[in-house]
């Protein structure tokens, strides 16, 4: 099984790896800001990751690192 994930201080809440999941289970917290007041990106469902990696890809700010 695959694993997301984040860093949480890296991560500036930009929303591309929520648009490029093709299976939606990546989204922006709506409760919990880091350091530099950004709502960051976390996975809402580890069960149903595929692996894609598609979410570290588009990630500008190489935040996100996959683990199969």
């Amino acid at each position: 099984m695959a694993k997301i994930t984040v860093n949480f201080e890296r991560c500036k809440g930009c929303g591309l790896c929520a648009t490029a999941c093709p299976k939606k289970i990546v989204a922006l917290q709506e409760e919990k800001r880091n350091k530099k007041g950004y709502f960051t990106a976390y996975c809402t469902d580890d069960s149903s990751c595929i692996g894609c990696a598609m979410c570290a890809t588009m990630c500008p700010d190489c935040a996100i690192t996959v683990e199969k």
